[in-house]
């Protein structure tokens, strides 16, 4: 199936500026690209106001002014590239959920025309990264240029969820031409004492986990450029943020070894794509 590169485009500067990196994105994956807008009435629940009133609400004529001029930009700015448009009744990230389901990859930008400033992701970022059927790129800072140099970075922890997140980390690094770099957070330095022979067990954990995960992707990519980097910091969160700073992108599971089993999304996946540096990636595995 030729799995399309799906954004959400409300007219927001956030919403734009994650509509380029889709536009990369399909590219670079030789996808085409899907500019889709969630309506609702304006009731707010795709409902019409008046009880006689049958039938559905109408697509809104300038939301598809907003696609139909956003695809006219981005096809002059991204030569090559395909983009369709289309306007689906529902709430956006009910609509991007469901969008998923066919999609090699989402994007969602951090906030949307009904976000609150002083939130660093939006209530539809913040849905669709959960529960997504495919991998999801949150884009994030905004007001940044789209980094295309720095390398991407993955957490490893051992666990399956951060299995697909390496795999996925590097065909990334792969498709972008840029090194691969998996990140193992390891408790802070200082502070409270920690004996010697936790400090190694700690270290040798450490070593296997990027060993392990390093041989899975020189399996696989050959040619890619791998590093191993060991970080301490006070949590596995904290690591990941502080590391994304000189990153292109940073891909993370959904859940790691700590994560409980009943949350979509887990604590330090949420924390990385509230507080990272660069884009986030999400390894929703596509279903």
């Amino acid at each position: 199936m030729n799995r399309p590169v799906v954004v959400g485009v409300d007219g927001s500067p956030s919403s734009l500026v994650a509509a380029e990196h889709a536009a990369r994105a399909a590219l670079l994956r030789s996808r085409r690209l899907l500019l889709v807008h969630g309506y609702l009435h304006a009731s707010g629940y795709g409902v019409p106001l008046n009880p006689y009133d049958l039938g559905v609400p109408a697509p809104s004529e300038e939301a598809q002014q907003v696609l139909e001029r956003t695809a006219a930009e981005l096809t002059e700015r991204w030569s090559g590239l395909a983009v369709e448009v289309r306007q689906v009744l529902g709430g956006p990230g009910a609509t991007m959920i469901e969008e998923s389901r066919q999609a090699e990859l989402v994007v969602v930008g951090s906030r949307g025309l009904g976000g609150f400033a002083g939130l660093l992701l939006g209530s539809v970022g913040a849905q669709v990264a959960a529960h997504a059927h495919c991998p999801v790129l949150v884009v994030r800072p905004d007001e940044q240029p789209i980094p295309v140099d720095g390398p991407v970075l993955v957490g490893v922890d051992g666990s399956e969820s951060s299995r697909l997140a390496v795999g996925l980390g590097a065909d990334e690094a792969a498709l972008r031409d840029v090194p691969l770099v998996l990140v193992h957070v390891g408790p802070p330095d200082g502070g409270r004492p920690v004996p010697e022979e936790s400090q190694a067990a700690h270290q040798a954990e450490a070593v296997r986990l990027l060993a392990d995960a390093s041989a899975v992707v020189r399996a696989e990519h050959p040619d890619l450029v791998v590093r191993e980097h060991p970080v301490r910091a006070a949590g596995a969160a904290q690591g990941l943020i502080e590391a994304s700073g000189t990153a292109s992108l940073l891909v993370v599971g959904t859940r790691g070894r700590a994560g409980f089993a009943g949350l979509l999304l887990g604590s330090v996946s949420q924390a990385a794509i509230q507080h990272a540096h660069c884009p986030v990636l999400v390894a929703h595995p596509v279903s």
